[in-house]
């Protein structure tokens, strides 16, 4: 009879919450899943339902078109073991990592299309990332001065040349339009402190050995210091615009500029250049500044080079890695490159954490549609990743442009990529991609200070596995993600003494809620 009244209330709370929620305005795409359609008048939004004790709560996106569809049920202290052919078991006093976050960036792009869509647009596009009816994205990555997402190649303080003193170090009206505008924006509306990585692509050609943005370029000696400052410059700018920076990494993809991979804003540094100027100029200068705790990242290169970055330069500079908090990486390298890299950086200094700080589809030579519009495959790559680097204790997974335009861009170099908002100026609405959607699987239901816990697959033979990850959160609860990439299938859920079973939809991603007792 407890069991059956604790159904039945469940039932109706979870009636409720649905009915509170704004459903997906599905676009059907030919050949792949939906898009959802924001214009001035409707945008879809979700909401966190409390899962009552002995309930869970799930919540499904799928190939087919499902986006956070609500489900659930109770807890049973025994379940059919032929029920199901896999079963998850949670062990949540085995414990790894704690989390820092997941967020976009807020590149030049991004702001201006944003600032194209009329202001209830605008604010509903802020809601829908960072908002408690949103993702609650809690991340944002922000270019120092330009980068190829932007309209043109730019630095700050490129006049006068030679210039130590960096005596006309101003913020550029692209700050000033649409970077700050849109961070404060969101700051306004997000559900947690917004914890900003800066970065810079290049800084002004004076202080380079070749005097163009992209291609080959080192930083000329003489500039260590002044390259330093340049960082310290931009926090105390941002700082009197009511932003505070959280972190800085140690320049955009540093291999760029010493083998000339891109032609977009790039400076090259080998392991020796880079370990002397974290040693005698970024880790001092900072350190010894009114941001002394900012988090210091390096690396924010593929996984191919943390070995090089981390057991390499900091074998050659340790003295270096005092001044560092963690290493940053990037997304392209990783269906050839194995996610065991990074035990050599958390097995032997676990007080070094790990952050993903840049990713994006349509960016390979053999994506020829840079936005595909509706693609659940390139919704896979996401899930996937997250999901491997989770599991190797990353702390998050900053996503690149939070949105863009139909063509990919703007971007000065013609480097068009997709994205998980597509803003379409000319109907004045913005599409939210599969890619939204698995994020928010992620960023929504895994706050700051989540703690990832064990997991254990058992299945029977000749089933497919599953990919999955979970999390004991500070709301008091487990979160267990799971995607299946396969057909339909009843899963079991095991904590302890008690099972559960659900549901997992046809090539989807599901998340589960649960309190934790």
């Amino acid at each position: 009879m407890k069991v059956f009244l604790g159904l039945i209330i469940f039932v109706l709370t979870s009636f409720t919450y649905v009915l509170a929620d704004i459903p997906c305005a599905e676009r059907r795409i030919e050949n792949q899943s939906v898009v959802c359609v924001c214009n001035t008048s409707y945008c879809d939004d979700i909401t966190r339902e409390i899962p009552s004790q002995s309930s869970f709560v799930t919540y499904t996106s799928s190939k087919d078109g499902l986006r956070f569809k609500k489900d659930g049920g109770i807890w049973n202290d025994s379940t059919s073991e032929s029920c199901c052919s896999t079963t998850l078991e949670v062990f949540p006093d085995i414990k790894y990592q704690r989390i820092e976050g997941f967020g976009g960036a807020v590149t030049d792009s991004a702001g201006i299309n944003w600032k194209s869509l009329p202001s209830v647009l605008q604010d509903s596009f802020i809601r829908s990332y960072f908002s408690a009816n949103g993702l609650e994205y809690n991340m944002l990555r922000v270019p120092i001065g330009g980068c190829d997402f932007s309209t043109h190649a730019y630095a700050y303080n490129e006049l006068p040349e030679n210039d130590t003193q960096l005596s006309n170090y101003t913020l550029a009206p692209e700050d000033i339009l649409y970077k700050i505008p849109m961070i404060k924006s969101i700051m306004q509306v997000a559900t947690a402190p917004v914890h900003i990585v800066a970065t810079t692509w290049s800084p002004p050609l004076w202080m380079k050995t070749h005097q163009t943005y992209g291609g080959f370029s080192r930083l000329k000696r003489q500039y260590y210091q002044t390259y330093a400052d340049y960082h310290l410059k931009f926090l105390e700018k941002y700082n009197q615009s009511g932003i505070p920076v959280w972190g800085i990494t140690t320049t955009n993809e540093p291999i760029n500029g010493v083998i000339s991979l891109a032609s977009f804003n790039s400076l090259g540094w080998d392991m020796q250049e880079m370990g002397e100027w974290i040693l005698n100029n970024l880790g001092p200068t900072i350190r010894n500044s009114a941001f002394k705790d900012l988090k210091i990242l390096a690396g924010d290169d593929q996984r191919a080079t943390m070995p090089y970055w981390f057991n390499v330069m900091f074998a050659r500079y340790p003295k270096a890695l005092d001044y560092v908090d963690g290493m940053a990486v990037h997304y392209y390298t990783d269906s050839i490159i194995p996610a065991a890299v990074f035990d050599a950086i958390t097995l032997t200094h676990p007080e070094k954490f790990i952050l993903a700080t840049e990713a994006c589809e349509g960016a390979f030579p053999w994506q020829k549609e840079k936005v595909l519009l509706g693609s659940w495959d390139r919704a896979i790559t996401y899930i996937e990743d997250i999901l491997e680097d989770l599991n190797y204790n990353l702390v998050g997974w900053i996503d690149w442009n939070l949105c863009l335009n139909l063509g990919g861009g703007p971007n000065w170099v013609g480097n068009f990529v997709d994205s998980p908002i597509i803003v379409d100026e000319d109907k004045q609405e913005f599409l939210k991609q599969p890619m939204f959607y698995v994020m928010g699987h992620f960023s929504k239901f895994i706050p700051r200070e989540s703690i990832r816990i064990k997991v254990v697959e058992k299945r029977q033979l000749f089933t497919p596995n599953l990919r999955h990850v979970a999390f004991v959160t500070p709301k008091n609860t487990i979160v267990v993600i799971v995607h299946n990439n396969g057909q339909a299938r009843n899963i079991r859920l095991k904590n302890g003494g008690k099972q559960a079973t659900f549901n997992l939809a046809a090539y989807s991603i599901t998340t589960v809620e649960f309190p934790y007792e």
